[in-house]
């Protein structure tokens, strides 16, 4: 069976409106094939970039984070170790797609984060798609009383959004392709991926 994990790759610093240099396409063990965007070493490399910036804007103050689930799962895990603020980390379970990449009507249950009342908030996220979920999200939050909400992302997809909002810090700019991997998924397959792959349109339902 071909192993599902792609290999040590030399990395490469992707650009969504140019890049010259040929993405390695990897076949994963379903026979699905995969044109990898980001290696395991750029999203590590990004994630140290996104741990700075969250220094900068916080200092030493107390911080909320709030992974928005189940999309966040590793983006979380890896960033808050690289943080060395009080910390409260919680989790917020939000869905909004049906039959894989169609979206549907957001639904957000919040039974799962700790009390946010006067605590500085950071959202965080895989992808700023459309722009919905984090809208609904954020709304939602700022109902419970926090001192103040910023937003994190690992992906932000290039010339899709819907909404005004726009997060405050963003890891990667990406092309409007269905991506899976370190968190994201497709179906609910391929999140333990240590890359971020493209999915091809002829591998997803019309």
């Amino acid at each position: 069976m071909p192993a599902l994990f792609l290999p040590k790759l030399t990395p490469v610093l992707y650009s969504p409106v140019k890049n010259q240099v040929q993405p390695q396409i990897v076949t994963l063990h379903d026979s699905t094939c995969v044109k990898v965007l980001l290696t395991r070493e750029q999203i590590e490399e990004g994630i140290v970039r996104l741990a700075e910036e969250v220094r900068a804007q916080y200092g030493k103050q107390p911080l909320t984070i709030i992974g928005i689930m189940t999309g966040s799962i590793m983006l979380l895990a890896d960033l808050i170790r690289l943080l060395e603020m009080p910390l409260r980390v919680g989790v917020i379970q939000t869905s909004s797609y049906r039959n894989g990449t169609e979206r549907g009507e957001l639904t957000i249950n919040a039974t799962l984060m700790p009390d946010i009342r006067e605590r500085d908030v950071l959202l965080l996220d895989d992808i700023f798609d459309t722009g919905h979920t984090l809208t609904g999200v954020t709304n939602k939050v700022n109902q419970l009383g926090p001192r103040s909400v910023r937003s994190a992302v690992l992906l932000s997809k290039t010339g899709r959004c819907e909404v005004d909002m726009r997060p405050d810090f963003v890891t990667f700019d990406i092309p409007d392709e269905f991506v899976i991997g370190y968190g994201l998924d497709y179906e609910d397959e391929y999140r333990n991926l240590p890359y971020i792959g493209s999915l091809d349109s002829s591998q997803l339902p019309e």
